[in-house]
C-alpha cells in the first residue's frame, strides 16, 4: 500500500479551527516603516590560532600576502622568506548595521573562509575594518569564532558535520561610525507591507484610523496601494511614540491562495484560502526494473576461440492498481482530508497538484521550487 503523503500546512492560524480573533497579528510584525532599514557592511581579514586546519599558503597566495603585510606592519620582516604555516586562514567578514545605531554599540558578524582551510574551529579573527557601500569604515570586528560544524579526518576515514569553514562572532564588531540620518528627518511616514495585499492594506488602514479617531480625534492613515500605507502623524506627538502605539494594534492579515511545492524535498505547503473545485483524480504507480545478467561464453577445448561476455538484459514493468477519488476543497481541512484519502507519496501529491492546476480546478497560485 502506498503511504499517505506528507502535507505541511502553513496558514495564518496555528490551527484549522481557530477563530479570526486568535489569528490577529500586530501591525509591527507584518509591516515596516519605509526608510528604517539595516545597512550591509563587509571586510577582509585573517584568522589565527587554527590547529593546522588553515589555508595552504602555497595554494592560496592571497593569504600569504596578507600575512606578510600584517607582520610587516607589526615590525616583522618576512618578505624574503617562504612561509609554511597552516594556522592562518583568509576570511570574508559580513555584518548588518542596524538603523540609527550609535558608535560604541556592538553587532554580530559572520565569518566565511576564502581559501582551502579545512576548519575555522578554535580560531580568532584579527582586527578587521568593515566598510559600507560608500567605502567608509563603519565598524571593526575582532574575537573568537563560534563554529557549529566540525571536520575530523583520519588515515582511512573522515567525518564532517555541518559547515566547519563558516562561523559567527556574537557581538564581535564595534560600531565606529553612525549612519547619517535621524528618525525625525523622515519626510513622510509610510508603512510597507512585508506580504503586499490589498485587503491587508485596508485592514491596517482601518485599524489605525479607528484608534487615531479615539485617541487623537482625527484619521491618520491612508492606503496608497496594496504595498504601502501613508501615515499622518498627529501634531505634538513624537514619531517614536506614534509608531509604538500603532505597532501594537491587531489585525487579521489576508493571504493569497497559494500552493508551494518543493520537488527536491517533496514538501507541499498549502495556504489557508486554497480551494479545489470538484474533480475526480486517479494516480497510478508505474515501476520499471532493468536487470543486467551478463553471461561468460567459453570456447570449446583445443579450439581457436576466445572467451567473451554475452549481455543478458531483463526488463520488467509493473503498474499498480489505482483508486479513483473525488476531491473537493471548500476549506483547508476538507481539502487535506480529500488528498489524504487518495493515499500517496509526497512526490505523487506534487504531480497531482500540478495536474489539477492544469485542469483549472485548483483555485490558487501554484509555485514550484
Amino acid at each position: 500500500m502506498m503511504r499517505r503523503g506528507l502535507v505541511l500546512l502553513l496558514a495564518a492560524c496555528l490551527g484549522l479551527g481557530n477563530t479570526p480573533t486568535e489569528a490577529r497579528t500586530r501591525i509591527k510584525d507584518i509591516a515596516a516603516l519605509q526608510g528604517v532599514r539595516d545597512n550591509q557592511i563587509v571586510g577582509y581579514g585573517l584568522i589565527t590560532g587554527l590547529q593546522n586546519t588553515g589555508d595552504t599558503l602555497r595554494n592560496t597566495q592571497f593569504t600569504e600576502q596578507s600575512l606578510q603585510s600584517m607582520l610587516d606592519r607589526l615590525g616583522v620582516n618576512v618578505r624574503d622568506q617562504r612561509l609554511r604555516t597552516r594556522n592562518v586562514a583568509a576570511v570574508m567578514v559580513t555584518a548588518s548595521l542596524p538603523a540609527y545605531v550609535g558608535p560604541g554599540s556592538r553587532i554580530d558578524v559572520t565569518v566565511n573562509s576564502l581559501g582551502d582551510a579545512i576548519s575555522l574551529r578554535g580560531g580568532t579573527l584579527l582586527l578587521t575594518p568593515l566598510r559600507g557601500g560608500d567605502g567608509q569604515v563603519y565598524a571593526v570586528a575582532q574575537g573568537g569564532i563560534a563554529v557549529s560544524g566540525f571536520n575530523a579526518t583520519g588515515q582511512a576515514e573522515s567525518l564532517t558535520s555541518g559547515v566547519a569553514t563558516a562561523g559567527r562572532i556574537p557581538s564581535g564588531a564595534l560600531v565606529e561610525r553612525e549612519v547619517s540620518g535621524d528618525f525625525s528627518d523622515i519626510p513622510t511616514m509610510v508603512l510597507e507591507l512585508k506580504n503586499p495585499d490589498y485587503r491587508t492594506a485596508i485592514l491596517i488602514t482601518d485599524a489605525i484610523n479607528s484608534y487615531a479617531v479615539r485617541r487623537y480625534g482625527r484619521r491618520s492613515a491612508n492606503a496608497r496601494d496594496y504595498r504601502s500605507v501613508v501615515l499622518q502623524r498627529p501634531a505634538r506627538v513624537e514619531p517614536t511614540r506614534f509608531m509604538a502605539e500603532i505597532g501594537e494594534l491587531l489585525v487579521q492579515p489576508d493571504m493569497p491562495a497559494r500552493v508551494v511545492v518543493d520537488q527536491r524535498t517533496g514538501t507541499v505547503v498549502i495556504g489557508r484560502n486554497v480551494q479545489i473545485s470538484t474533480v475526480a483524480v486517479t494516480h497510478g504507480d508505474l515501476t520499471v526494473r532493468v536487470t543486467e545478467t551478463p553471461v561468460v561464453s567459453q570456447p570449446a577445448p583445443f579450439s581457436d576461440g576466445r572467451t567473451t561476455v554475452v549481455p543478458r538484459t531483463a526488463i520488467d514493468a509493473q503498474e499498480h492498481l489505482a483508486r479513483l477519488a473525488v476531491i473537493s476543497g471548500p476549506d483547508l481541512q476538507t481539502l487535506v482530508r480529500g488528498l489524504n484519502q487518495v493515499g500517496m507519496k509526497p512526490t505523487d501529491m506534487i504531480a497531482i497538484l500540478q495536474a489539477v492546476k492544469t485542469s483549472g480546478a485548483l483555485q490558487a497560485d501554484l509555485v514550484t521550487q
